[in-house]
């Protein structure tokens, strides 16, 4: 099977909405994506966690703070780019902010192996 990198996307002020959440409020989204891990299965390598902090390193040594939107991640594992599709469809991540979205990428093979 083909593994695929799963990249949550959400504006910077997506990420608030967490932060002002009640405890129910979070315990039910918590729970829509372990449905959603619950559906994937064995297709769900690894459940990701959030992701915070990033930084932009360039050449010399040089970094910055990143405006990077991607806020977590997933790996899957599919037969195709069309079945990891099928994997992702109605994600609770869609849900949670109409500008959130979802960028799959699928891992390639190292050139030369």
């Amino acid at each position: 099977m083909k593994k695929f990198i799963v990249s949550y996307l959400a504006p910077v002020d997506a990420t608030w909405k967490t932060q002002e959440s009640t405890p129910e409020e979070m315990e039910a989204g918590m729970k829509a994506w372990m449905d959603w891990a619950q559906k994937c299965g064995d297709n769900l390598v690894d459940m990701g966690t959030p992701l915070g902090n990033a930084v932009t390193l360039g050449p010399g040594g040089n970094s910055a703070s990143s405006e990077s939107k991607i806020i977590g991640y997933s790996i899957l594992q599919a037969n195709s780019m069309e079945k990891a599709k099928d994997l992702l469809k109605d994600h609770p991540h869609l849900d949670w902010n109409a500008s959130c979205e979802i960028e799959l990428h699928e891992s390639l093979a190292m050139p030369g192996s």
